[in-house]
């Protein structure tokens, strides 16, 4: 359609004010975290009205940072700690974080994994340091060589809106393989306990059985990131993407609007960062019935249970390597991993659950306050709705690969699964992944629907992690949803720029 610049340059459709205020948005999103912050600055930066509005007194979904309540000058990461998509994603490598302020830092180390009875399995940006330390490093030159050298095509094919063509189908067809090698019995093709730890602490971020396309996806994905990009923190928090997003949106006339839970449909389109089932709450009899019958058979996956300490020092880790790394994958020997997770997916609290772990002052020195202390960020997969307080497990795990980690222990905070979701509504059960843990929820959605981020409700469409391509924090599933929105209900064929 037809369309006129706007205050900020852009283009908005003819008959709109690029002001915002007491008028009816264009656009209301429902929800600011990283997906619903950026279809809100996509949106805004095409010159339409736009409105986020938040049911928490704090922005940024799970991409948010709080101090601790007894230690002010420690800070905690509420949900994300570590972004290894933070600069990967096609979405933010063109919105730049870097260029507005976010300083990204990558360690040596992308992550770690102690094992029982022998060294650990370690994983460094640098993939020939990778192989040159594992007992069979070869195996692993075979499985992420190729991606490694093609990882653009790499983060197309697992980044992209699953129904256009990727714009490497070499390595889609190689990466493709390779999951459902690793996703299938075949996984044993990898050689030496080390390494194959290590591949099944990555996959294990989706939390699936094992072994799965689901979970041999992330650990491709996320592992050809370790060895390029690399796994960043961002110095000072999560928070700081979050920040940086909302800020573009005020510049581009958007508002922001915290502590108002959304109980009924908003005027104009809406585009919901929410779990789907929200849906049915928000416009009850409204919803078509075989949609509300789809929405209602939707199945959340298994939860967590967060646990942030406070310690006074550094961790003294058996294998010293570990202690360079961010992350550090805490599930054991890739037998435990899988033991742990079938339990975990059967509704049993596993004895040794898997866990990842999160130092970002390693990178980060300003993490640390004047004391000395520091945050240790910590998930544990549990059973959905799990009440479990796992502080004593989780701080047992630490102590068998780093003696004398329980004397550091200032503090430790813990929030069971089935609080998870007072923290963030989308996580129902303590389901981080919204549901999203499926091959089905990767590659269709929440629904079937050729349009994944559409919904038959009228105006309404969906944009959180349970929308292609999934979880991570990467703001590719706001950037599809914004996308599909702009074309349907205002003609516009033609994205905005996202450059700074």
């Amino acid at each position: 359609m037809e369309g006129r610049s706007g205050a900020t340059g852009d283009l908005v459709p003819e008959g709109r004010s690029g002001a915002t205020g007491d008028l009816v948005p264009d656009v209301t999103v429902v929800g600011s975290g990283p997906n619903g912050l950026s279809a809100a600055v996509v949106c805004a930066r095409a010159g339409l009205r736009v409105r986020v509005v938040e049911a928490q007194p704090t922005a940024g979904g799970g991409a948010r940072t709080m101090p601790d309540p007894e230690y002010p000058g420690v800070s905690h990461d509420v949900c994300s700690a570590v972004h290894p998509l933070g600069v990967a994603s096609p979405f933010f490598a063109e919105f730049d974080l870097a260029a507005r302020g976010v300083e990204l830092t990558a360690p040596e180390i992308s992550y770690a994994n102690p094992l029982p009875g022998r060294a650990a399995a370690v994983a460094y940006r640098s993939l020939e340091q990778t192989c040159a330390e594992l007992d069979h490093g070869a195996s692993w030159r075979r499985l992420f060589g190729p991606l490694v050298d093609h990882v653009d095509g790499v983060l197309g094919f697992f980044l992209g809106d699953k129904r256009s063509l990727p714009p490497d189908l070499v390595t889609t067809v190689r990466a493709g393989l390779r999951v459902l090698a690793q996703g299938s019995p075949a996984w044993g093709v990898l050689r030496g306990e080390d390494a194959r730890a290590l591949f099944t602490g990555v996959g294990a971020h989706a939390i699936s059985t094992m072994p799965s396309p689901v979970n041999s996806g992330a650990g491709l994905m996320l592992g050809t990131v370790a060895h390029t990009a690399g796994w960043p923190v961002p110095v000072g928090g999560t928070q700081t993407i979050a920040d940086a997003l909302i800020a573009d949106l005020r510049s581009h006339g958007g508002e922001l609007v915290l502590g108002e839970p959304v109980t009924t449909p908003p005027a104009g389109v809406v585009v919901y960062d929410t779990a789907p089932t929200a849906l049915l709450d928000v416009y009850g009899d409204a919803v078509p019935s075989r949609y509300a019958k789809a929405l209602r058979r939707y199945t959340y996956g298994p939860g967590v249970c967060k646990v942030d300490f406070v310690l006074s020092g550094e961790i003294p880790w058996l294998d010293e390597r570990v202690g360079r790394a961010s992350t550090v994958h805490m599930g054991g020997s890739r037998a435990q991993m899988a033991l742990a997770e079938r339990e975990v997916n059967a509704g049993r609290h596993a004895e040794w659950p898997m866990t990842l772990a999160a130092l970002p002052h390693v990178t980060d020195p300003s993490r640390i306050d004047d004391k000395g202390r520091r945050p240790l960020w910590t998930y544990a997969h549990v059973p959905s709705g799990s009440t479990a307080n796992l502080v004593e497990t989780i701080t047992a795990m630490f102590e068998r690969a780093a003696p004398g980690f329980r004397d550091l222990v200032v503090a430790a905070r813990c929030v069971p699964a089935a609080q998870m979701a007072d923290h963030n509504a989308n996580y129902v059960g303590g389901d981080i992944i919204v549901g999203g843990a499926t091959l089905f929820a990767a590659m269709i959605g929440p629904t079937l629907r050729l349009d994944p981020w559409t919904t038959p409700i009228p105006k309404a469409y969906l944009c959180s992690s349970a929308t292609p391509p999934g979880t991570g924090v990467h703001g590719m599933a706001g950037y599809f949803a914004a996308r599909t929105l702009l074309r349907r209900e205002f003609g516009l064929r033609t994205l905005p720029s996202l450059a700074p």
